[in-house]
C-alpha cells in the first residue's frame, strides 16, 4: 500500500495511510434499539394497543439519524477523513445496501406473484380475490408515477448542476425533488384513506384482510416508507448544499442519496406495472 503524507486527525494524532478508522460511536446500537422499539410499537399499535412505544421508537430513530448525519458531516467536510479510497469503500457499501433492499422487495413481489399466478382454493382460484375492489391504476397510481419519475429528472438536474458548480441550480433541483417527494407521500396517504379493502380481518367481509390487502399494503407501504426516508436524505443534502459542504469532485453524500432515490423510482415502476396495473386484471376498480 502506498503511504500518503502525514496528516492529523480530529484528535491530533498522526496517521500515515489514506483510510479512516472511525471513532467508537453509540449510534449503531442506539439506532438498532430504536428501530426495534419502532417495529414492536408498530405491531402493538396495529393490534389496538397504545402508541407510546411507537412514538418512543420513532423519536429514537429520528435522533439517531440527526446525530449520525452530524458526525458523518464532520468527518467528511471538516475533518477531511473521506479520502478517495474511503469514498470508493463507501460506494461499494452503498451498492451492497441497495442490493439488499432489492432482495427485500423481491420477497414482496414473490408473495404477490405466488398468490396471483397460483390463486389458492381459499379465494376460489381467482385473482384478485372475490369481493376485492381495487384501485384504478390510471387515476392516483398513474399520477404518483408521473410525480416520482419527474422527481428523478429534477434530481438528475441537481446532480449535474453540482458537478458544474452551479449552486443555485442544485438548490432549485433539490427543492423541486423534495417537494415532489412530499406530494407523492401525500397522494399515497390519500389513496390509502380511500381504499375499499383493509388489513383488519373480518369473517365474511370481502376486502377485510386476506392475501390481497396484505401484499398490497406491505409492498406499497414499505415503498412509501422508503420515499419518506429518501426525502429525509434529500433534505439533509439541501441543507449541506446551502452550507457549501459539497464540491464538484467531493460529494458522495449527495451521490448516495441520489442512488437511493433512483432505486425508489425503479421499485415504484415495478409496483405500478405489476400490482396496480397487471394485478388489477378485470376486477372492479375505484
Amino acid at each position: 500500500m502506498n503511504l500518503t503524507a502525514d496528516s492529523v486527525d480530529g484528535h491530533g494524532s498522526e496517521h500515515k495511510h489514506p483510510w479512516h478508522l472511525v471513532d467508537p460511536s453509540p449510534w449503531p446500537i442506539v439506532g438498532a434499539l430504536s428501530a426495534g422499539l419502532l417495529a414492536i410499537g408498530t405491531v402493538i399499535y396495529m393490534h389496538g394497543g397504545g402508541s407510546w412505544l411507537l412514538a418512543l421508537g420513532f423519536l429514537g430513530v429520528a435522533l439517531t439519524m440527526f446525530f449520525w448525519f452530524r458526525d458523518v458531516t464532520l468527518e467528511a467536510t471538516f475533518q477531511g477523513h473521506h479520502s478517495i479510497p474511503v469514498q470508493i469503500g463507501m460506494r461499494y457499501g452503498m451498492a451492497l445496501f441497495i442490493a439488499s433492499e432489492v432482495m427485500f422487495f423481491v420477497a414482496w413481489f414473490w408473495a404477490f406473484f405466488n398468490a396471483s399466478l397460483f390463486p389458492p382454493e381459499t379465494i376460489n382460484g381467482i385473482w384478485p380475490p372475490p369481493g376485492i375492489i381495487v384501485f384504478d391504476p390510471w387515476s392516483l397510481p398513474f399520477l404518483n408515477t408521473l410525480i416520482l419519475l419527474t422527481s428523478g429528472v429534477t434530481l438528475t438536474w441537481a446532480h449535474h448542476a453540482l458537478i458544474e458548480g452551479n449552486k443555485e441550480h442544485v438548490l432549485q433541483g433539490l427543492g423541486l425533488t423534495i417537494f415532489l417527494g412530499l406530494i407523492f407521500t401525500g397522494v399515497q396517504g390519500y389513496e390509502y384513506s380511500h381504499a375499499a379493502f383493509s388489513f383488519a380481518f373480518e369473517e365474511g367481509s370481502p376486502g377485510k384482510g386476506g392475501i390481497y390487502p396484505t401484499v398490497f399494503f406491505m409492498a406499497t407501504g414499505f415503498h412509501g416508507f422508503h420515499v419518506i426516508v429518501g426525502t429525509t436524505f434529500l433534505i439533509v443534502c439541501f441543507y449541506r448544499t446551502y452550507k457549501d459542504h459539497f464540491k464538484s469532485d467531493h460529494h458522495f453524500g449527495f451521490e448516495a442519496a441520489a442512488w437511493y432515490w433512483h432505486f425508489v423510482d425503479v421499485v415504484w415502476l415495478f409496483l405500478f406495472c405489476c400490482i396496480y396495473w397487471w394485478g388489477a386484471g378485470n376486477a372492479i376498480t375505484i
